[in-house]
């Protein structure tokens, strides 16, 4: 789900088919992503040896759920759901929310990925060897066998799913975190929700009965509940100066954006702070005050664009402000000037240096462990605190990966452009062959 370095997929929108092309064309483009993938050096097909294990340990779910019941906590009479595109296929993070009157209890509940995959496995050395799953406009290369995504790591409804919980309690006055829990779990999703369902039921929350077969389960209720809680967290965040580049994102998207930063940032404190271990911390740099100045000034010079004047002291804000008010024709320019001065986040085992554009001290990755190597690394030093020998060498692996992943993308969605195809389209629709 949530990427934060970058913004998030939106889902197929409903009403609207796949984008047709011809069998020639297919040809031409499926020619060019091969050519892509080779160039970069990103592996298609999984070995045989890791496919083989990856089927063993998805055999007899329910009875290795059972046997691990009474070693975990017991989650599954709390209202829980997930959101995600129309087209997701599997289903990795989830929602828990209530309001106790002093507090907030906030928990993200993330599929238990390396209850399956452990350093000893071939799925392991393979994630190592990928470091991330691979999104082109319409194609998707996993990280990990999708056999994984598609069962016992899908939190899909009506269903007991092992997950990786953090149990979050916040201070109404500021959200801080007052106390922070990670543990083993067992969950059962009441709804599989997509963004729009998502939105429909904020705006009517009797219509989540439509999505639920116990009609006890109070699900309009907790929507609200976690949209209020998000909206203030986004708030905040922007107040504190985190830089916010897609301010006009729905309420959904929002909810789990702000959601899962939550849950990033307090693993990462609970690791650094608390146990004061190496793990895959995300370090983001800063640009130069002179490369601030540069983005500015170009940002200012757009037709119809001013930058607040009480806001130029802090770019991050400066710019917060001049998305909210800007023209709709200019917000890519705008969050274009950012990006071409903003240096390249990366994996270290050391956090400090902070994430700049988040305006977190400490910030790392833990809520996407099925498509990113440090999420999973990550995993294990929470549940074991056992650090890899290799983390450095991991760290650098999982950066060059990503790297090397959004530059395929970058190229993939240029050509796509070139034969006279829109990669959003795609992207949100898919596409469909038709017979010439």
């Amino acid at each position: 789900m949530s990427d934060q370095d970058a913004q998030a997929a939106a889902g197929t929108p409903e009403g609207q088919g796949p984008v047709e092309i011809d069998e020639q064309l297919a040809r031409h483009i499926e020619n060019k992503r091969e050519e892509l993938l080779e160039k970069f050096d990103i592996p298609e097909e999984f070995p045989p040896e890791v496919l083989e294990e990856a089927e063993a340990r998805t055999e007899g779910v329910s009875e290795q759920i059972a046997a691990e019941v009474d070693g975990r906590r017991d989650l599954r009479e709390m209202t829980t759901w997930t959101t995600d595109p129309i087209d997701a296929q599997d289903f990795d993070d989830a929602l828990s929310v209530e309001d106790r009157g002093d507090e907030y209890v906030l928990w993200v509940h993330i599929a238990d990925v390396t209850h399956y995959v452990t350093p000893e496995t071939e799925m392991w050395a393979e994630a190592v060897r990928r470091a991330n799953t691979v999104y082109l406009p319409g194609y998707t290369i996993h990280m990990l066998p999708p056999t994984l995504a598609e069962t016992v790591c899908s939190l899909v409804p009506d269903e007991d799913r092992l997950a990786h919980t953090v149990e979050m309690h916040l201070d109404k006055e500021n959200l801080g975190y007052e106390s922070i829990e990670i543990y083993k779990s067992v969950v059962r999703s009441d709804a599989r929700l997509t963004y729009t369902e998502a939105e429909e039921i904020l705006d009517d929350p009797a219509s989540a009965d439509d999505h639920l077969e116990d009609a006890s389960v109070d699900l309009g209720e907790k929507c609200q509940l976690v949209w209020d809680l998000a909206d203030r967290m986004h708030e905040q965040r922007k107040e504190d100066g985190s830089l916010v580049l897609n301010p006009r994102r729905d309420r959904a998207h929002t909810i789990i954006e702000e959601c899962m930063l939550k849950a990033n940032k307090a693993v990462t404190h609970e690791l650094m702070w608390d146990r004061g271990v190496e793990a895959m911390y995300r370090v983001h740099p800063q640009p130069t005050p002179e490369e601030w100045n540069e983005a500015l000034q170009e940002i200012q010079e757009l037709d119809g664009v001013s930058i607040p004047g009480s806001a130029w002291d802090d770019p991050r804000k400066a710019v917060n402000a001049t998305l909210e008010e800007a023209p709709e024709r200019q917000l890519d320019k705008i969050q274009w000037a950012v990006m071409k001065v903003m240096p390249r986040a990366k994996y270290m085992n050391d956090p400090f240096g902070g994430h700049h554009a988040l305006n977190f001290e400490i910030y790392g990755h833990f809520t996407s462990p099925i498509r990113r190597l440090s999420d999973l690394v990550n995993h294990w030093i929470v549940y074991t605190n056992d650090v890899p020998e290799d983390l450095v060498a991991l760290c650098d692996r999982a950066s060059d990966c990503q790297k090397d992943a959004e530059q395929c993308e970058r190229e993939y969605k240029g050509f796509l452009e070139e034969v006279g195809l829109d990669p959003a389209a795609i992207n949100n629709r898919g596409i469909e062959i038709v017979e010439e």
